[in-house]
This record gives C-alpha cells, sequence and structure tokens, in this order.
C-alpha cells in the first residue's frame, strides 16, 4: 500500500492524506471543494464539480481515469440540495465518456470549512489473475 500525491488536488487539512493504493485499488480522503487558490466557491453546482474534479486529480496520480471510479461517497450540508448537486454529478460522468459507478449520498450536519458537499471515491482497474491448476 502507498500514498498518493499530486499538487493537481488540495492538501490535506489534517493528520491524513489524499488517497492510498492497494493492489488495484485507490481509496481518496474526501474532497473538499477547494480550487487553485484554495477558495470555496458559494453555490453548490461549483462545489460539486470541483469536489469531482479534485478526486480525479488524485486517481489520475495512480494511473487511473474517471472510467475506473467504481464507487463514490456524497456528503451533503443540505439534502435540498441533492437535485442541483445530481445534475452536475450526471454531466461530470457523462463528459468523462465514464460509466456511473455505485454511489452513496448522505447528509450530514457540517463539512470542513463550512463546505456544502464533500466527495470520496473508490477507483480500480480489472486485474486478470491467472491460477495454476
Amino acid at each position: 500500500m502507498f500514498e498518493i500525491q499530486t499538487d493537481d488536488a488540495p492538501q490535506a487539512i489534517g493528520p491524513y492524506v489524499q488517497g492510498r493504493k492497494l493492489n488495484n485499488l485507490v481509496f481518496t480522503s474526501g474532497q473538499l471543494p477547494l480550487d487553485e487558490l484554495k477558495r470555496i466557491p458559494s453555490c453548490v453546482e461549483l462545489q460539486t464539480k470541483l469536489s469531482l474534479e479534485n478526486a480525479l486529480a488524485i486517481i489520475k496520480e495512480a494511473g487511473l481515469t474517471a472510467g475506473d471510479i467504481l464507487k463514490t461517497t456524497v456528503f451533503l450540508d443540505n439534502l435540498d440540495d441533492f437535485t442541483k448537486v445530481n445534475k452536475v454529478y450526471e454531466a461530470f460522468f457523462v463528459a468523462n465518456d465514464a460509466p456511473f459507478p455505485a454511489r452513496s449520498c448522505v447528509e450530514v450536519s457540517r463539512l470542513p470549512l463550512d463546505a456544502k458537499v464533500e466527495i470520496e471515491v473508490v477507483a480500480g482497474k480489472d486485474q486478470i489473475c491467472c491460477l495454476k491448476q
């Protein structure tokens, strides 16, 4: 298992890493919607796009693409934003010509830096394994 580190996504703001790779799987930490100037936009649509782009930057560092995302977890501070988030989420995968992954979406009482959304992903490639018979 090794740490994934890229300058193309926000650095960890606590005692954790951007991501970890284990065999063919990559696990990202929850990605906040920070832009290159470490700002968080006010609207949930831009926050969703940035969170997804930040997660994608981490898995790209590990040699994967949006098409390799297997599972996402979306944390929202208000489920009333679900429809807006869902539109951006769908557009992200369509624009990247990627299949939709499995997903969980939960409302939380508060997110770090008072973000409206945070997204974590699990990505991986199929490995063909041949066993001796």
